[in-house]
């Protein structure tokens, strides 16, 4: 099972993400993954969201090309063998956050992007979304890189909300406003009844 997590900048997913490891949930042998990843792929998105003057066009394949090492250095041969797979973000993290950069470049960009990943992505079988007003989500975040601030943020979570129009049996929502612990609790009962296919 291929177990995702989502949502804006500041919203607590690596929080929860190292919560569910903690507590063993998902069982021993289930991997913990992330994107962007450690790559050295990963590691050119992390610069290119350091660079104000970044290409956006130029940045989503960075950020594609990482989730597809991603997908075949480590997410597809676990999933072959029957573990667990937990990523703090994962495809929609693209879809929303990089159709809200491609807005003025490509028209539809959230259906391009979805279409450039359609042929080779793994679709989750299950998604936590994390639940948080942007303005909050960038005070958290600390609005220290271009993905960080307000008015992009509010566009990402508008982008997530039609992204979970299309697929509500897939979402489950998490109140990310409430206490961190209080998260936490809600995260491991939601994955739970999902790994018990409830």
């Amino acid at each position: 099972m291929l177990l995702t997590l989502e949502g804006i900048d500041g919203s607590g997913k690596t929080t929860a993400w190292q919560g569910l490891k903690e507590r063993g949930v998902c069982g021993e042998t289930a991997l913990f993954t992330s994107e962007p990843t450690d790559s050295w792929l990963g590691q050119s998105v992390r610069r290119s969201l350091s660079d104000p003057e970044a290409d956006p066009l130029a940045e989503l394949f960075l950020f594609t090309a990482d989730h597809a090492a991603h997908l075949s250095n480590l997410v597809g041969p676990a999933l072959d063998a029957g573990r667990v797979v937990v990523s703090d973000r994962y495809s929609d993290s693209r879809y929303a956050y990089q159709a809200a950069r491609l807005a003025d470049r490509v028209d539809a960009p959230l259906e391009y992007i979805q279409r450039v990943h359609e042929r080779f992505t793994i679709r989750p079988d299950a998604t936590i979304y994390f639940e948080l007003p942007a303005a909050e989500g960038a005070r958290r975040s600390g609005a220290t890189d271009k993905m960080e601030h307000e008015a992009y943020l509010e566009r990402v979570a508008a982008n997530y909300e039609r992204l979970i129009a299309a697929e509500p049996a897939r979402f489950d929502r998490v109140d990310a406003t409430a206490p961190a612990e209080t998260v936490i609790d809600r995260v491991t009962e939601l994955v739970e009844r999902r790994l018990a296919g409830d």
